[in-house]
């Protein structure tokens, strides 16, 4: 495979039983199965980096949205009281 580089890793006996047991009912070779579990293990990592950044960002939005509702509903009661003092003929604010 052109571009790669050979590494020696070392693994509990248990861990590789495991690892020989998937090679083998899957037809795979451990390098191929390293290579994946590592793609997967990058993958999964990032996804739960950009979660984190998710959660902050919507934590930090809903402080300003409480305001910006807030402002809202103050203006939305203003305008009831308005419109209620219209229907009750009560015009004065």
């Amino acid at each position: 495979m052109a571009g790669t580089k050979k590494i020696m890793i070392s693994l509990p006996d248990s861990l590789l039983e495991e690892v020989d047991f998937i090679v083998s009912i899957e037809k795979k070779n451990r390098s191929e199965f390293v290579r994946e579990a590592m793609k997967l293990y990058i993958r999964e990592k990032s996804k739960v980096e950009i979660e984190e950044k998710l959660k902050n960002g919507y934590k930090e939005m809903s402080k300003i949205n409480l305001s910006i509702a807030e402002i809202g509903m103050e203006q939305d009661m203003r305008e009831l009281y308005v419109y209620e003092a219209k229907l009750t003929g009560c015009e004065q604010w």
